[in-house]
């Protein structure tokens, strides 16, 4: 046992002791709590701090981008729902394995073998918990009746599975401790699932009563519970999530995923938030998104938990269709300045949202126009964290701490965007090619066309340059490719062969 006679010298023992002890409590050994917060189908534009031309008041996101560090040019790897979030979980691109979103009680698409983020953290002693949109897939079968088959129009009937058991092979096969959620707000079982089973048994199909506030219910039919409410669902989601961190411990760190149910299909704002936006329904969700943002992070505030929490704030993809009828009736661009909307190779459908704020170690106040894809944030993490990612995990992500802590440029040159398997693009430094005779997957109202100036020409592929052109306006295809087959095709030759490289490595 350390012993002193001058007591100057144990006072100041006593006092590091103490500090060293109240540091590694709050997980200041490197080991920050990690809130990541996913909306679903939320456009570059939809952030107010992002778009002077706002429709839609976003005060919390835009505190948490004065607070900490916005990145203009993230994307997601996918333009739809369930690949993004299989490549956020397991930086890998989705497109290795699968392109499409998992079905109404289709499987589990997350690689049993490797880690996903959850399981990544561990490692380091992190709770873990994810309160929200699954939408990777459950081992449905498990629980499924002998026998019962789906109708074409109506889906599974509620007794088609045996509610009482527990479902297979959802997060907490995956790493996360602890899971609440409705698993896809428009898909059934629409019911409460805690951690691996329904808090209560779906018993009568799906009905929906009222219109939504915008767009389609899209609601998938199928089981429900009686009187299901969407109205509901976003606010339960939140108060869980600031239920669950109330209930931490500032001994060990955590790791909190929350994806969102909104702005996502049915738009369904709650009764507080009609009218709150000059955006119609959609604004008014997103405004009520906003109102989740802040209430998760007072949550953290109240718990004394904010200056050593890494907050990171993105989207899946870009706004559905019902932009563009947004942009007529209200003039607010959900894209904002990109080309695109959900399910496009062009920007809009995959250039999202991102904020990050840690205090004292992610700048704050900071636009940053480096290249980071969603991808990045498995091998960013590890490195924080000093974790060695084993062989055959997370082959696309990349470390992106010198630019995410601000010393430094990002470590990404190049990005592969994906939706479908009929179209790829590829972006190196300022410059974009789609291989496809046009970046639109979702249909492009004609007006939308005309008034931005928006053309259809007869090329095989697109090429920009989007440091000069964001709102890929200007075709250069023709001008870096050749066509005849005579010489060297320059500029698109080179990025197909890297495409070809990216996708095909042991080639």
């Amino acid at each position: 046992m350390y012993r002193t006679e001058n007591p100057t010298v144990f006072l100041c023992a006593v006092i590091c002791f103490f500090s060293w002890g109240a540091a590694f409590s709050q997980g200041y050994q490197g080991r920050p709590n990690i809130v990541l917060l996913y909306a679903d189908d939320m456009g570059y534009g939809d952030l107010g701090v992002q778009n002077s031309e706002s429709k839609i008041p976003t005060p919390h996101l835009d505190r948490l981008a004065r607070e900490g560090t916005r990145f203009t040019d993230a994307h997601s790897s996918s333009g739809i729902c369930t690949p993004s979030r299989y490549a956020l979980l397991q930086g890998r691109y989705h497109w290795r394995k699968f392109h499409g979103i998992v079905n109404s009680f289709e499987g589990s698409v997350l690689d049993s073998s490797d880690w996903t983020l959850a399981e990544l953290v561990k490692t380091k002693g992190y709770r873990t918990a994810c309160i929200g949109k699954w939408h990777l897939g459950w081992d449905w079968k498990a629980i499924q009746r002998p026998g019962a088959k789906a109708d074409p129009k109506t889906g599974y009937a509620p007794d088609a599975f045996d509610w009482s058991l527990p479902i297979p092979d959802g997060p907490l096969a995956h790493g996360f401790d602890y899971y609440f959620g409705d698993d896809v707000p428009n898909f059934p079982p629409y019911a409460w699932i805690e951690n691996d089973r329904v808090q209560r048994a779906p018993d009568v199909p799906l009905s929906t009563p009222k219109p939504t506030a915008e767009g389609a219910w899209e609601a998938r039919p199928g089981p429900s519970v009686k009187d299901w409410d969407f109205w509901a669902v976003m606010p339960t989601l939140t108060q869980r999530a600031v239920d669950w961190i109330s209930e931490q411990s500032p001994e060990r760190p955590f790791f909190l995923y929350v994806p969102f149910t909104s702005p996502h299909a049915p738009i369904v704002p709650d009764q507080a938030f009609e009218g709150r936006s000059g955006a119609g329904g959609y604004g008014d969700f997103m405004v009520q998104t906003d109102a989740s943002v802040g209430k998760i992070l007072a949550a953290l505030e109240s718990k004394g938990f904010s200056d050593n929490t890494w907050v990171i704030f993105s989207s899946d993809n870009g706004p559905e269709t019902y932009a563009y009828a947004r942009l007529k009736n209200y003039g607010h661009r959900s894209m904002g300045p990109l080309r695109g909307v959900k399910r496009d190779l062009y920007e809009g459908g995959h250039r999202v949202p991102m904020l990050m704020r840690w205090p004292g170690k992610i700048p704050s106040d900071r636009v940053c126009d480096g290249l980071m894809s969603q991808v990045d944030l498995f091998a960013t993490i590890a490195g924080l964290l000093e974790i060695e990612i084993p062989e055959g995990n997370a082959e696309d992500s990349l470390d992106q701490r010198r630019m995410v802590f601000g010393t430094g440029e990002s470590t990404r040159e190049t990005l592969v965007h994906n939706t479908n398997p009929k179209g790829y693009a590829i972006r190196q430094g300022v410059w974009l090619l789609i291989e496809s005779d046009s970046g639109s997957v979702s249909k492009v109202p004609e007006w939308f066309d005309r008034e931005n100036g928006y053309r259809q020409d007869q090329m095989p592929g697109e090429l920009y340059r989007l440091d000069v052109d964001l709102g890929q306006r200007e075709n250069l295809y023709g001008l870096h490719a050749d066509l005849n087959g005579d010489l060297p095709g320059g500029k698109v030759q080179s990025m197909h062969q890297e495409l070809e490289r990216i996708r095909n490595p042991k080639r």
